[in-house]
């Protein structure tokens, strides 16, 4: 582990009073966002929505488009399938009246999705059990209308409680009245530009007792079960089990139908056998689907786990407090040998714009998730944001961090008291720096950037505002917010 020379000198104040609203709004010039590769398998159907900010209409344009896929120069949709493993070199391309944007980006047809980490809303936070298709609908219209599909964000997961009876032709679990027509709501979803998620648990039940992927009798009817304590939850006790016939393939085949790409699989702990059962099924099933297992992955599993899941949960679920996102945030140290492209640990969803935390707080929340390579998945209500939670979900530097295609996750270098100093390698050879403060008050830091590899002055840019900081000498001098971070890219 390096260590950073620091010197603190605490500031009288609390932290939240020095928030500014800082992310600059993107400019009436095309800007080309989000990642710069992409994974899909051959035979799979593909689509890939552009994110691109500036002033409509955008004419969107592709140099080297591979045969099979089809570009609408109007809305940025990729779409079509992809026949034989391959790399397919592009360049993306947007114009309007203001100007013209274009970025290198390179399909990658082979055995691997989730190049990058998943970006996207969870229905969870928000809305919990009270779920249903009109809320999701509102969400992915708030994804579009808001902007952040812009920015790369593209997954609209329906967690717990979307589930009915087992039927239909691969006798797979059904939507419930909440949900009428799971097929017309993924349609509508990828029209947007957008993919669908869903949900499931090897269980006979899941956690807000819905039908689970097993059951204890051949045919797959299930009854809600008398709920025993709540201390019975995890400990393979029926209804928290797993039943004796699974229905894995039979689910994984009418997801496919519906047009699923994204699966959050939970229950607890996370094993191998059904982790392998699960994953079978979704590669048979013809369809591209975002496998995350859920939740607190034990430690000594991951190996395994890691080698076949594209996300697995290192936590128990988030809550929206300082004490919550700091405590799992920065537990995730010395995990990042599990971490690879298509493969991230996951420290649960955001909370950003719940209203828990100060703006601060919330600023740390994403720039460490973009540190650790996290699926970003967002947890509020996308169509009430405030324009400051906008900013914060559509920072293209911060994100930027969290999508580099070197894919290596970064870790902790340094530990001084309340400030904690967080490194990631990326692809160009530059490192995101984050400074972190976790006291509640501001605190003066002295930086010596020698200690994380850089012998000579360095080239920094602060990330949340943009800004090119030129050329900065070591130690660097800094006074972080209370709860807050400094967030850079720095290179030689």
């Amino acid at each position: 582990m390096l260590a950073i020379v620091l010197r603190l000198a605490a500031i009288p104040g609390n932290g939240a009073e020095q928030s500014q609203f800082r992310t600059p709004e993107s400019p009436a010039v095309p800007r080309i966002n989000g990642p710069s590769i992409f994974g899909v398998r051959p035979g799979s159907p593909f689509l890939y929505q552009i994110p691109a900010t500036g002033e409509r209409p955008i004419e969107f344009s592709i140099k080297g488009l591979p045969a099979g896929l089809k570009l609408d120069a109007k809305t940025g949709q990729l779409t079509g399938i992809l026949q034989g493993a391959h790399e397919h070199l592009l360049i993306l391309r947007a114009r309007n009246v203001r100007g013209a944007a274009e970025k290198k980006f390179r399909i990658v047809a082979g055995d691997k999705i989730a190049l990058t980490p998943p970006m996207g809303w969870n229905s969870w936070n928000c809305w919990g059990g009270q779920v249903d298709a009109e809320k999701v609908i509102k969400s992915a219209r708030g994804m579009v209308a808001s902007g952040l599909i812009n920015h790369g964000w593209t997954y609209i997961n329906i967690d717990d409680a979307w589930q009915g009876k087992r039927g239909g032709p691969f006798n797979g679990i059904q939507g419930n009245d909440k949900f009428p027509d799971m097929k017309g709501l993924c349609d509508e979803l990828h029209k947007m530009g957008l993919k669908a998620g869903i949900y499931s648990t090897p269980w006979t039940t899941s956690y807000a007792t819905y039908i689970g992927g097993s059951v204890e009798n051949p045919e797959g009817t299930w009854s809600k079960p008398t709920i025993p304590k709540r201390g019975n939850v995890n400990k393979k006790i029926l209804p928290w089990a797993i039943g004796k016939y699974s229905f894995a393939t039979n689910d994984a085949k009418q997801w496919a139908a519906w047009g699923i790409d994204y699966l959050k699989y939970d229950w607890n702990p996370n094993e191998l056998p059904e982790t392998q059962e699960m994953y079978n099924a979704l590669r048979s099933s013809g369809r591209d689907v975002v496998f995350s297992l859920s939740n607190s992955t034990p430690f000594t599993n991951a190996p395994a786990l890691s080698k076949i899941a594209n996300c697995w949960r290192t936590t128990g679920d988030i809550r929206d407090s300082w004490d919550s996102m700091s405590r799992i945030g920065f537990g995730q140290n010395e995990l990042a040998q599990w971490a690879r492209p298509g493969h991230w640990n996951d420290p649960d969803m955001l909370e950003v714009g719940n209203g828990g935390m100060t703006t601060e707080e919330y600023r740390t929340h994403m720039s460490l998730w973009a540190i650790l390579a996290a699926p970003l998945l967002a947890g509020n209500d996308l169509s009430t944001m405030t324009p400051e939670t906008v900013a914060l979900l559509t920072n293209r530097d911060v994100i930027a961090v969290d999508q580099d295609a070197a894919g290596k996750q970064g870790d902790r270098v340094s530990a001084e008291g309340p400030i904690e100093v967080w490194v990631r390698p990326l692809a160009d050879g530059s490192k995101a720096v984050g400074i972190f403060n976790r006291h509640p008050s501001a605190i003066t830091a002295h930086v010596d950037f020698q200690k994380l590899g850089f012998p000579h002055a360095v080239k920094a840019k602060d990330l949340w505002q943009a800004k090119d900081l030129g050329s900065v000498n070591t130690p660097y001098v800094v006074t972080v917010p209370g709860h807050g971070v400094l967030f850079l890219r720095v290179s030689q």
